[in-house]
């Protein structure tokens, strides 16, 4: 009889979503179409053995420990077996793990507990001498429930109590016939197995302890309720204890939370960079289970993409009665949003895939091309950055050109090019970037440059969109000249703006020449919505990271749509 070739379930699980038969969300199918192009172009190897032998121990070992399946084996579904394929068979050019850091965001009731504690099991069981699972939550309560989980899940497996037994057997002197040192057993402080010396702890937050973990899997349980700073440090301090370890792995799994400024907000913003492409991190591996329209909240539908268990571990009734009660209640639909979306009321994702940013690159501009033309103007004289920036938009042939210019202290130059890791010299060289003033920006550079293109080139800004909290002689310089401005306010107000933005880059109307100054400060640009007022605001994916390009663009964008009904025959160039 031939053997079965076994099945490499990430291929599966993307060709059904691809065909239709599985309804994901973009960030899924962004993960699957990641990982099957990787796999194809070698950047990473896919080991089958590695992969079946996680998937083959943990539906032979582990088991539900709760509700109708407690005591049944755990069988896991596609998309399970998808991604333990991924965590444990996507192996780099040494055979090891491609990839350390892990996030699962799926809604709740999906199993992700469950999941998580098995994968310890898995680890705690079959990676040898000296290993150790760590989980953590913010308090001893909520770690304990994986924690309790892999206990309950070695009880109920019958190669554990067989052998239980068998150390139960004892010769006529009342000695132990068989040596119970490979035998899991339970303490007080922790589950551990004395003759590999591996053990599961949990804990909660300390800031007492900041290393000596060393861990071979800690999983971060609900990781979006870690608050602030405590979040942030632990979870670093964590990441930083899996060094000594070739294929430690860092497992994040939660629902969406309400937390802000938290760790949570950071793997949000990483995670999304990383799915729409350009962020250089090869060992990430996100799972977010989303959903795309928040318009479509309690639309059955949409809400499969943030539910991959819907229908198995999670009921369609259920969830239409869940539905029910939050269209009657403000408060119930918040908490329906959250925690059955996924979608944080105030979460930052990145805002622009890689795609979309190149179509508005290529060839460099001229600026002769463009004498003689009407425009606007953006300016960002952001009061928290060494960076200050001004563009102007001209209209031609129905597309849209971008000049662009930044400024950088000549003293900060060196210390920005650590920080940043950013070519700035080239920049400069490039004639995008210009040194101003020695420690602060001097901000009649920026006025010199709107005059130069007025005088030099009779490129004429007929409206200069600036943020408020710009440097008020400056502003003043400008309309003493003769340029009309319009103070812009950096908020949700702007939403309609950064919409109409994403869709002319999407339709390649908007063209930038080959300034990378700009097309980086587009890849760190984020978007923080508010789910409650369906709108959002531009942000930095990171606090270092520098946007004040795009800012300027959208105050630009700004004016532009909003005086477009006065000034649009003008802007059109049409000579």
């Amino acid at each position: 009889m031939t053997k079965q070739k076994p099945t490499n379930f990430i291929l599966k699980y993307y060709q059904q979503i691809e065909d239709g038969s599985v309804l994901v969300g973009k960030y899924i199918e962004k993960i699957y179409k990641y990982l099957v192009a990787g796999l194809e172009k070698k950047d990473f190897f896919f080991d089958q053995k590695k992969a079946s032998a996680a998937i083959e121990w943990i539906e032979t070992h582990t088991f539900h420990t709760e509700g109708d399946l407690a005591t049944q084996p755990f069988v896991l579904e596609l998309w399970e077996k998808a991604l333990l394929s991924a965590m444990f068979g996507i192996v780099d050019a040494d055979g090891k793990r491609q990839f350390r850091e892990v996030v699962l965001i799926v809604a709740r009731k999906n199993g992700k507990s469950l999941l998580a504690a098995a994968i310890a099991r898995y680890i705690w069981m079959t990676e040898g001498f000296g290993t150790k699972i760590f989980t953590i939550a913010p308090k001893l309560e909520q770690a304990n429930i994986i924690y309790n989980n892999v206990w309950m899940m070695t009880l109920l497996d019958p190669e554990y109590k067989e052998a239980k037994e068998l150390t139960n057997i004892r010769d006529m002197h009342n000695k132990k016939v068989h040596d119970d040192s490979m035998l899991p057993k339970h303490r007080v402080t922790d589950l551990y197995v004395a003759g590999s010396n591996s053990t599961v702890q949990k804990i909660a937050f300390s800031a007492k302890r900041s290393d000596g973990f060393n861990p071979s899997l800690c999983i971060c349980d609900e990781i979006a309720s870690w608050e602030g700073e405590s979040g942030l440090k632990q979870y670093e301090v964590m990441k930083s204890g899996m060094g000594a370890r070739a294929e430690a792995i860092l497992l994040s799994c939660t629902t969406s939370g309400y937390a802000n400024d938290s760790i949570y907000d950071e793997l949000l913003k990483r995670c999304s960079r990383f799915l729409l492409g350009d962020s250089g991190e090869k060992k990430l591996l996100p799972f977010m289970y989303m959903i795309d329209d928040p318009e479509k909240w309690n639309d059955i539908n949409e809400l499969r993409k943030s539910n991959p268990n819907l229908g198995v571990s999670i009921s369609v009734d259920f969830m239409l009665e869940e539905i029910a009660i939050a269209e009657g209640s403000l408060s119930k639909k918040a908490e329906f949003i959250t925690k059955y979306c996924n979608l944080k009321q105030n979460s930052s994702l990145a805002w622009l895939d890689t795609e979309t940013v190149k179509k508005c690159f290529g060839k460099q501009l001229d600026i002769d091309d463009f004498r003689s033309s009407y425009a606007v103007a953006g300016i960002d004289l952001s009061q928290t950055t060494d960076l200050t920036a001004a563009v102007v938009i001209i209209e031609k042939d129905e597309e849209l050109y971008v000049l662009s210019k930044a400024w950088l202290p000549s003293e900060k130059i060196d210390d920005a090019i650590a920080r940043d890791g950013l070519p700035y010299k080239q920049y400069i060289a490039n004639g995008w970037l210009e040194l101003s003033g020695e420690n602060f920006v001097d901000y009649h550079d920026c006025y010199e440059w709107f005059r130069m293109l007025v005088e030099e080139y009779e490129i004429l800004p007929i409206m200069v969109g600036y943020d408020r909290y710009s440097a008020q002689y400056l502003i003043q310089d400008m309309e003493t000249y003769g340029f009309k401005t319009d103070d812009v306010y950096q908020g949700d107000n702007l939403w309609g703006v950064l919409q109409e933005m994403e869709g002319l880059f999407k339709d390649g109307k908007v063209h930038m020449g080959d300034n990378d100054l700009i097309k980086v400060h587009m890849l760190n640009s984020a978007i923080k919505m508010s789910t409650e007022r369906g709108r959002g605001r531009l942000v930095k994916i990171r606090p270092t990271m520098h946007i004040d390009l795009v800012a300027a663009l959208a105050d630009a964008f700004c004016v532009r749509q909003k005086h477009y009904n006065e000034i649009g025959d003008q802007l059109q160039n049409r000579g």
